[in-house]
């Protein structure tokens, strides 16, 4: 089974659409997504239309939480998006429905020895692992390595990247195309990266595909300025449209 993993569209329609037709190229079977489907960008219902039609396996983010619920310790820029995205969801007609998907979606998802989570494994919706904890954070990636069985797949950071152990990180670029999936006890947390607002200097849309044991990172060009044209046009800071056009 070729499957694609995805996380953190945030409401970016043109991306999630490029990466969905990059997905269907490539003959992925299945997509699931770890989080975050809505949030800081401009079109919440329509991703929420994909995700619920598309979507194998989608889990709860930290954004899609904070919708439902509250956006305590969001800072003012994502506070003010998501509580717009709340306003676009209550006036839709199909308000209950994307309320009723919201609300069953799970923090975690589990198929034999991986596990999917939004943030970490051991705190799915809110714990960030960066890439340079693995040079200060040794306690908390021992701490998410122990609760893994063989892989877990995150997002969350927008960053993407392998730790292969609390000690290292690799990059995509690191991995001359294509990783392996560990073998013989050995563990691996894997950051898909984002969708709709990457943060690692490369504005394209990213994704994963893993096809039996081989996993590959994807990049997808889409139409950036389209999506950051409607988020200029919506009562949020322009910040988080022009952060699109460089990756960050």
């Amino acid at each position: 089974m070729k499957l694609a993993i995805i996380s953190d569209i945030h409401s970016n329609l043109e991306a999630f659409r490029a990466v969905l037709d990059d997905a269907q190229q490539k003959s992925v079977d299945k997509i699931y997504c770890v989080g975050d489907v809505i949030g800081y960008g401009p079109n919440p219902c329509e991703c929420l239309d994909l995700a619920m039609d598309r979507c194998q396996v989608c889990l709860l983010g930290n954004h899609d939480n904070a919708a439902m619920i509250d956006p305590s310790g969001f800072n003012p820029s994502a506070e003010e998006a998501i509580l717009w995205t709340r306003e676009q969801i209550d006036h839709s007609r199909r308000c209950d429905d994307y309320w009723d998907f919201l609300g069953t979606r799970n923090p975690t998802y589990s198929e034999g020895n991986f596990l999917f989570a939004h943030g970490s494994p051991s705190n799915p919706l809110n714990e960030y692992l960066f890439p340079e904890d693995v040079y200060t954070g040794h306690n908390k990636l021992e701490k998410n390595f122990a609760v893994v069985k063989r892989c877990a797949f995150v997002g969350h950071t927008h960053v993407p990247g392998i730790f292969t152990s609390p000690t290292n990180f690799l990059e995509p670029c690191d991995l001359q195309g294509a990783y392996e999936l560990p073998t013989e006890g050995r563990k691996s947390i894997i950051n898909v990266g984002s969708v709709g607002q990457p943060r690692d200097g490369d504005s394209r849309a990213c994704y994963v595909i893993l096809d039996g044991e081989l996993l590959t990172y994807e990049r997808v060009e889409y139409p950036l300025d389209e999506t950051v044209e409607k988020i200029h046009a919506l009562p949020v800071n322009a910040f988080l449209g022009d952060r699109l056009r460089s990756g960050r």
